[in-house]
């Protein structure tokens, strides 16, 4: 009997995921629907044999039940905080769900319903969060295997553009949501483990505690603590570790930049500025400043925030930036957050023949008695073009696959779940190699 899969959120992300389950179609009989507010972007990625599109607003109800239902399983592209509708419509359902989001306290709630009802709730199946469990568990429970005790871990990942096409002095365009890369670090507590000792950063502060990763030929990087290290402990059964560590990878130069923003409070989401509309970036920036009769805006940011004479590099990507200039912004009603977005998006913006770049990297220290060993991995990989990008791939692939397992009934586990165990990493990880995605170990 053909299984019937329900793709909700067609953005860009969605791309390889929706190519992926095309294909796959053709050989298992499936029908895919591909919903969306946006009726026409559905339109657009509903071009394959066995895909339709529809028109689909998740804020009604009885619209998205009786969709839900006449589904075998669904999965959702919304952004994390739009999941909940859709998973109370799949329990009442009773169909499967697949997010790639980290899973939220509500969604874990519902573990023991969605168990009750033999549903599986899989999350955490994109790429960061996903295929960063994927790689780290193959090699954890591979080192546990062989006797080992774990004592470090250390995990990064960066959604970046290619080397050759890299012309800014951030060093940086926009290869996913803007609005997610503005808002980072915000909204979670930043905590981690190391050396056995509990850290905590506030948001301020973030992006002026980095770190140094080297990955040889792809250059140097910089990484940021990212979200809740903390909670991977139990997750990944890493009970005598010391130093348990996830974050975010950026070029060098990159997050002492970014601190200005936050320093200013230029990534706030939380009021309104009045007469958003009319302000220029220049203005944007003089909100956030003290008033003085002749400084210039240039003058009282450096003394604002103390950013010396000779520090040509940082100031070389603000101005780049345009944020100086009389530019109308246009935006009624913007948050700080919202005007900083929409400056960025039109410096930041991928063109359609350029490619963006993931980069993961891990690294385990694990002890043998008294001998240390240390074990690294790195995955790098390059997109197509502008639609075709390497985040679009490393989010769908793996969510593509999982939802095939699903479907071909090869998983057993059940509840609100995470693909942290081998019923899910042996067959994705060996599929996703005859894709070029493969972690290279040193």
């Amino acid at each position: 009997m053909s299984k019937k899969i329900l793709l909700i959120g067609a953005g860009l992300s969605a791309t390889h995921l929706i190519e992926y389950l095309a294909t796959q179609s053709l050989v298992n009989d499936w029908q895919i629907t591909i919903a969306d507010k946006n009726e026409s972007l559905a339109i657009s990625k509903a071009i394959y044999t066995n895909t339709k599109s529809i028109y689909l607003d998740i804020e009604k109800a009885d619209d998205l039940d009786a969709l839900v239902a006449n589904h075998d399983i669904v999965l959702s592209m919304l952004p994390a905080n739009r999941h909940m509708p859709v998973a109370m419509s799949c329990l009442q359902r009773n169909k499967h769900l697949v997010t790639a989001s980290y899973l939220s306290d509500d969604m874990k709630a519902l573990d023991e319903e969605v168990k009750s009802a033999n549903l599986i709730f899989l999350n955490e199946v994109g790429l960061d969060p996903g295929l960063d469990h994927l790689t780290a568990m193959y090699i954890i429970d591979q080192i546990k295997a062989d006797g080992y005790i774990i004592r470090e871990f250390e995990s990064f990942t960066g959604g970046l553009i290619a080397p050759e096409n890299d012309d800014n002095p951030w060093h940086y365009k926009f290869t996913w949501n803007p609005r997610n890369v503005v808002l980072a670090g915000q909204g979670a507590a930043v905590k981690f483990l190391q050396e056995g000792q509990y850290k905590y950063i506030p948001y301020p502060k973030i992006f002026r505690r980095t770190e140094i990763i080297d990955l040889g030929e792809y250059g140097k990087f910089e990484g940021y603590a990212n979200r809740d290290s903390l909670k991977y402990i139990d997750t990944y059964g890493l009970n005598d570790i010391k130093t348990m560590y996830r974050g975010t990878l950026r070029r060098i130069g990159f997050c002492k930049a970014w601190n200005v923003f936050v320093s200013l409070g230029a990534t706030d989401d939380s009021y309104t500025l009045e007469d958003s509309e009319h302000m220029t970036y220049r203005d944007f920036i003089n909100t956030f400043l003290a008033y003085h009769p002749t400084d210039s805006v240039e003058i009282k940011l450096k003394y604002y925030l103390d950013i010396d004479q000779d520090e040509t590099e940082l100031w070389e990507r603000l101005e780049w930036l345009d944020i100086f200039k009389p530019i109308k912004i246009g935006l009624k009603n913007a948050t700080p957050a919202q005007i900083l977005q929409h400056i960025l998006e039109s410096k930041w913006a991928i063109k359609p023949h350029e490619k963006d770049m993931i980069v993961m990297w891990h690294k385990f220290v694990y002890t043998d008695g008294d001998t240390v060993h240390e074990l690294k991995g790195a995955l790098v990989v390059k997109g197509e073009d502008q639609n075709h990008t390497s985040m679009s791939k490393t989010v769908g692939l793996p969510m593509g696959i999982a939802t095939k397992l699903i479907l071909q009934n090869k998983i057993s586990s059940r509840g609100t779940i995470l693909p942290i165990h081998p019923e899910f990493y042996v067959p994705i990880l060996d599929e996703l190699k005859t894709f070029g995605i493969e972690m290279k170990l040193s």
